[in-house]
């Protein structure tokens, strides 16, 4: 793998330190000669940047390492691209989280009004930068993005430009991980199907047996994000939706339970990691600090630069290892379209990314997937075309939202919001 060069989109966020440091992990299995950190910040891009280098060389790495503000500078011979933009930076995600819970609607990051407005703002910037890899990006480079909602960019990406490209979370290796240690073996398979946060482990058969464990492990494993307030099942909806959920499942499984919740918090999950973003980049300032700091644990990245490289490896060097990535179905979920992108078990290899076949699944899980799929395609339209009505459609068609006395006004307000990163919403 001569002159592998990787890239990070957005590495001034505080993320990159623990992607520098999956970097440094992999060396001998990804040699990189050299790295390019990209992000349109500059002064965050000095301080998170200058731990960065400090991290490859305290590694042995003695190669190239550029910090840019040039996008079309970081891509050029690129082998592989990390992208983790933040559109409108934290501010905007607090008016994500804010707006919708004045109407009595789930304010968050990802999911529902919230991850709406922030795959607006999001979707074209990465298919921008998806058509300026196949531009200036060697051949057979890969954008591995965990830019989110995640899921609904590589729905966009996937299906509008012909970049690699797959779509990256730390839930499902989360997931796995929890289930690992509640059946005490990692020696187990697996079947994993949904769409990106909202997303189930069907099957779990330890090798050589046949009973599936799903059922029993669904009120005891499926890992707890940091940014999802944990909430018990009623033993009833285990039997009726016996899989273990992710825990973004659970703004659709106890709504008014989550909205209350959001509603009676001191400060927003955006607020604390603004406080938390003060705090590890005056960390990441000491000209001595050469490795990731604990607190970093706090910012909720678990596992990321872990799947991410993981990833890389096993597509660079034909691994045909399995993981949990968003890819365009081609029929390994019956009841979605070919080209709908889903969240499943997929072999890595030399030939790219080949999705398991499913079979393990009821009909609320293939209802409530098609709904939201539904809602993602109308989201990427909107957001490509700039087009208000796609945008209306998206908010009825999910099933959080779903009134218009509440979609239209909460439409209006969050697009005049970010009316500064959607001029096409205003031409």
């Amino acid at each position: 793998m001569p002159n592998l060069k990787a890239v990070v989109i957005g590495a001034g966020s505080t993320y990159t330190p623990e992607l520098v440091e999956g970097f440094a992990a992999r060396r001998e299995s990804l040699p990189f000669d050299s790295f390019a950190l990209m992000d349109i910040d500059e002064k965050r891009l000095e301080t998170v940047g200058g731990l960065a280098k400090r991290q490859l060389a305290a590694g042995g790495f003695r190669g190239e390492v550029t910090l840019t503000a040039d996008m079309d500078r970081a891509l050029e011979g690129a082998s592989f691209v990390f992208a983790q933009v933040r559109v409108g930076r934290m501010a905007a995600r607090v008016r994500d989280e804010k707006i919708p819970l004045k109407y009595g609607l789930l304010g968050q990051e990802t999911t529902g009004a919230g991850g709406f407005m922030k795959a607006l703002r999001t979707v074209p910037v990465i298919v921008d930068l998806a058509q300026r890899m196949e531009r200036l990006s060697r051949s057979g480079a890969w954008l591995i993005n965990f830019s989110n909602p995640s899921g609904i960019v590589a729905e966009a990406v996937l299906n509008h430009t012909r970049i690699n490209m797959l779509g990256l979370c730390n839930c499902p290796v989360n997931m796995l991980k929890e289930v690992e240690n509640a059946i005490g073996t990692s020696d187990f398979d697996y079947e994993y199907l949904g769409l990106n946060h909202l997303s189930w482990i069907t099957s779990v058969v330890k090798r050589g047996g046949t009973e599936n464990l799903a059922v029993e492990l669904s009120g005891r494993a499926g890992a707890t994000m940091q940014n999802v307030p944990g909430v018990d099942y009623d033993p009833a909806l285990l039997r009726a939706v016996p899989y273990i959920p992710s825990s973004y499942v659970s703004y659709f499984y106890a709504r008014d339970r989550q909205v209350k919740k959001c509603l009676e918090a001191a400060k927003t999950r955006g607020e604390v990691c603004l406080e938390l973003e003060d705090q590890l980049l005056a960390q990441f300032a000491d000209e001595t600090l050469s490795q990731k700091p604990p607190e970093l644990a706090l910012r909720g990245g678990a596992l990321y630069s872990a799947a991410a490289l993981a990833a890389a490896d096993s597509l660079a060097n034909d691994r045909r290892e399995f993981h949990v990535v968003a890819a365009k179905n081609n029929g390994a979920v019956p009841f979605m379209d070919d080209d709908d992108v889903v969240e499943v078990k997929c072999e890595l290899g030399a030939a790219g990314v080949t999705p398991c076949p499913v079979s393990v699944y009821n009909g609320y899980v293939a209802g409530l997937m098609r709904a939201v799929k539904a809602y993602e395609k109308l989201t990427v339209r909107a957001a490509m075309e700039g087009d208000r009505d796609a945008a209306l459609a998206a908010l009825m068609a999910h099933p959080l939202i779903g009134d218009a006395e509440k979609a239209v006004p909460m439409l209006n307000e969050m697009l005049e919001a970010n009316r500064a990163f959607l001029p096409g919403f205003f031409s």
